[in-house]
């Protein structure tokens, strides 16, 4: 295996696993965006930014081709893909930490393609931890409203 067809491996494999852990989450609590789609998202994300840089650095000598511009129209398409996960009937809203879940799967695809692994890591760590960890401080937040 050549150095490239190595680092592109290693890189859509993390994007995988890392999306995966979120994903993972959202399907063990039954939403609509679970593990598939947190994967799917993350590896698009991941696809798209090196796709950007393959074709920044193939035309380098020929025109400037700026690799942010289409890393940019990955977070605009995600929003509008998020934006179709929160629905709202009367007073209640649903599906809003799973748009977010879903954007900022997004963004660790993103930071995956562009190498930047450290970042990605510790954002799914964090990620998972406000999914895992404050869904019970949230809960009892809600319990002393009541009390209120």
């Amino acid at each position: 295996m050549t150095g490239e067809i190595l680092d592109t491996l290693i890189k859509i494999v993390l994007s995988v696993v890392l999306s995966g852990f979120i994903g993972a989450e959202r399907e063990i609590r039954h939403k609509g965006a679970g593990l598939r789609t947190h994967i799917l998202v993350g590896v698009g994300s991941t696809l798209i930014v090196l796709t950007s840089f393959h074709v920044s650095d193939m035309y380098k000598d020929i025109i400037f081709v700026d690799p942010s511009r289409m890393i940019a129209g990955v977070v605009t398409g995600i929003g509008f893909l998020c934006a179709g996960t929160i629905f709202r009937s009367e007073a209640q809203i649903t599906g809003l930490t799973t748009s977010a879940s879903v954007w900022i799967v997004s963004g660790i695809g993103i930071a995956v393609g562009c190498g930047d692994f450290s970042a990605a890591i510790v954002v799914t760590a964090v990620v998972f931890l406000v999914l895992i960890g404050l869904r019970s401080l949230e809960k009892k937040l809600q319990n002393f409203n009541y009390l209120i």
